[in-house]
């Protein structure tokens, strides 16, 4: 174009006329400045107060619309350009969104944003309860509103989730196109929403949601806008459905990599299980035995293992670092390290190696002297045969049938159901060891018990064979043995029994049963501190009073008989005197003892009863044994023993208290007093030399 577009006229003459092309420069100008649609009346209004004519008036009108369309074309085409970036922006920010709330938060905002709306929200279809939900919103002030449900074909957003079209209202609730539900328009009202546009969410030809854009005046929405909005739904619909698939992916990882853990934690107790099966099943060929079980339990399945011991009343305790050591319930406790003098047998004939004695851990039998709830999970895992989990422990019974012969606790450790199983399985070859055990054990129980019984006999049996079966017994016949004859009517015989063989094994000696009392021959030289230590084991396995008559050392087999009997007499002789609980040798039973020895110790026996006064007159030149072989032959009268010692009354009583001092106060007790005159009698017979040890 070569003309001046803004030329101004000139001043001193007419304006000049102006072509058809110069015309429509005026409005290109115009459209390339972007000017307002106002400015394109300028040049109609110029032509008209210049004097135009009509056709140049006419011509201008037209050319006006024509550009004001070309403008309006052109502010079209920005506007989809605009919509088109925007909606390309967004579709490129929602594929790179990996959280559905993230992806729903960014529609809304970005719905808001392109319609210039006061509020945008998105409701999802709930297929359970045959409604939608409010999802997300932006704008919103209301919580009423944040939570509403939209019933099928209720309110405007129940229309579209219902006809899956999109539905505009300049004002809500003067629409009377769909229907209103309290609720909804409750919530509408308290957020102050009047215009609402809504368009469906599809998803693979299914209805998925409902996205709204809403304003709090009433207002129209353009065709323009219902486009963009449901272009917007699109996009949505797709990111949502993306944003779902990488949930489900992201969850199927998830259950993906738990049940890997899952297998691998099964693979590893299924290898844990097999392990242990090969270990016990290893334990139980190769003779193993309680304490081995407790080791293998602790090193396959962690944590601290207790197993009690019924049958003997022992505990072993084990843990990842080793055997922490046994207790042993009557009264005295072993650790590892040493052996006891004969070991206690286990399965299948082995021997447990024991050791020092230390003090008592206080883990009695879980079923009856442990903790109230390991009581009962022990009762429980008895009578269901499974591992039964109490606080921080796993309990498992080890039974033959309904009979108990041991328990398991388990501590500091969590099992699995395959963990489980490993301590049941624990439990039934620690049920199956001990059953071993005691079968063992009660056949060298029965062997022993035969020999001694043998030993016993009359007439008896041949030495030198008797001899032979005790050191295969571990037992020497011909070293001094104590005869230990016991009873305890109020305890229980077979676990009297059990203290018995056990006090006899651990020592190299013999235990029976005998005609309803305990026999024991335990080797030794002192029959009170043998009888006095057996006695006080066999009344810790009573939880009683245990009577017990001693006698000994024997010389060889031909002697264990005559011991055996005066054991007997002791005991008969202990219970006659009302002496319950006490253990007693001849010598402790004064002159009914000396009336019982086989060996009548005749001096000894005076020498106990008078040995005070012998040695009071021997240094004093008293004459207290006189004057009391006087007073008990005056019959216990003063002034006739004063007679017959020709000494005042008062001298004979100073005797006496003297007397009382040296041998205690209660002589004169019918009793003593006997023992005292026999004594005295025996003495008078040895001082004339009367031979009553048969030496001569």
């Amino acid at each position: 174009m070569e003309f001046e577009l803004n030329t101004t006229p000139d001043p001193q003459g007419p304006p000049p006329e102006r072509s058809g092309a110069e015309r429509q420069a005026l409005f290109l100008e115009l459209l390339l400045r972007d000017a307002p649609a106002v400015e394109y009346e300028r040049p109609v209004l110029r032509a008209r107060s210049d004097g135009s004519d009509a056709e140049t008036v006419s011509a201008l009108e037209s050319a006006k619309f024509a550009a004001l369309r070309v403008r309006s074309v052109l502010r079209d085409r920005q506007r989809r350009e605009s919509e088109l970036s925007a909606l390309f922006e967004t579709a490129n920010d929602l594929a790179g969104m990996r959280s559905l709330d993230q992806v729903l938060r960014a529609i809304v905002e970005r719905a808001r944003h392109l319609l210039g709306t006061d509020v945008a929200y998105l409701t999802l279809s709930d297929p359970e309860a045959g409604d939608t939900y409010m999802r997300v919103t932006s704008g919103s002030v209301s919580a009423t509103f944040q939570r509403l449900r939209l019933a099928p074909g209720k309110g405007l957003g129940g229309l579209v989730a219902s006809t899956s079209l999109p539905y505009v209202t300049a004002n809500y609730f003067a629409d009377p196109r769909f229907e209103h539900a309290e609720n909804i328009d409750d919530g509408v009202r308290v957020e102050g929403l009047v215009a609402i546009l809504g368009v469906p969410l599809r998803m693979n030809g299914r209805r998925v949601g409902v996205l709204f854009a809403a304003n709090r005046r009433e207002r129209p929405f353009a065709h323009s806008e219902v486009a963009l909005l449901s272009s917007l739904a699109t996009h949505a619909a797709i990111a949502i459905d993306n944003a779902n698939l990488i949930d489900d992916t992201r969850r199927a990882l998830d259950e993906l990599h738990t049940m890997n853990e899952r297998l691998q934690r099964h693979t590893a107790s299924v290898e844990r299980s097999a392990a242990a099966h090969d270990r016990f099943t290893d334990l139980v060929l190769g003779g193993g035995g309680v304490r081995e079980v407790a080791a293998a339990v602790a090193e396959v399945l962690g944590g601290t293992v207790r197993i009690h011991d019924r049958t003997s009343d022992e505990s072993v305790t084990a843990s990842p670092e080793g055997v922490a050591g046994a207790t042993h319930v009557h009264g005295m406790t072993y650790g590892t390290g040493t052996s006891r003098a004969a070991g206690t047998t286990g399965a299948a004939g082995t021997r447990e190696t024991v050791g020092v004695p230390r003090e008592p851990e206080g883990d009695g039998d879980p079923l009856s002297d442990g903790d109230a709830g390991i009581a009962e999970a022990a009762r429980s895992s008895l009578a269901s045969g499974r591992a039964v989990s109490v606080e921080d422990a796993w309990v498992a019974a080890a039974a033959a049938g309904t009979e108990p012969l041991g328990t398991l606790v388990l501590r500091g450790v969590e099992l699995d159901s395959t963990d489980q199983r490993v301590l049941e399985r624990a439990a039934m070859v620690t049920a199956l060891l001990l059953l071993i055990r005691r079968s063992v054990s009660e056949t060298e129980h029965r062997v022993r018990g035969d020999l001694l019984n043998e030993l016993l006999e009359v007439p008896a049996r041949d030495p030198v064979s008797l001899r032979q079966r005790a050191a295969l017994l571990h037992a020497d016949l011909d070293t001094p043995h104590v005869l230990v004859v016991a009873e305890a009517p109020g305890g229980d015989p077979q676990r009297l029994r059990s203290a018995a063989a056990f006090a006899a094994e651990t020592v190299g000696g013999l235990a029976a049963a005998r005609g309803g009392r305990l026999v024991l021959a335990l080797p030794g030289s002192d029959p009170s501190e043998v009888g006095g230590r057996v006695s006080a084991e066999l009344s810790a396995a009573a939880n009683g009073p245990v009577t017990a008559g001693l006698a000994g050392p024997t010389r060889g087999p031909e002697t264990f008989r005559d011991a055996f009997t005066e054991a007997v007499r002791c005991l008969q002789t202990l219970r006659s005197l009302g002496r319950i609980g006490d253990a007693a040798t001849t010598d402790d039973l004064g002159f009914s003892g000396l009336l019982l020895s086989q060996d009548r110790d005749v001096p000894g026996f005076v020498a106990a009863a008078l040995g005070p006064l012998l040695e009071y007159d021997a240094k004093r030149g008293t004459l207290l044994v006189e004057t009391l072989r006087a007073y008990f032959a005056a019959g216990g009268n003063l002034s006739r023993a004063k007679d017959d010692l020709h000494i005042h009354v008062n001298t004979v009583a100073q005797r006496l208290e003297r007397i009382g001092q040296l041998i205690g106060a209660d002589w004169q007790i019918p009793d003593r007093a006997l023992e005292l005159q026999i004594a005295l009698h025996l003495h008078g017979l040895l001082d004339k030399g009367v031979d009553l040890l048969g030496d001569q």
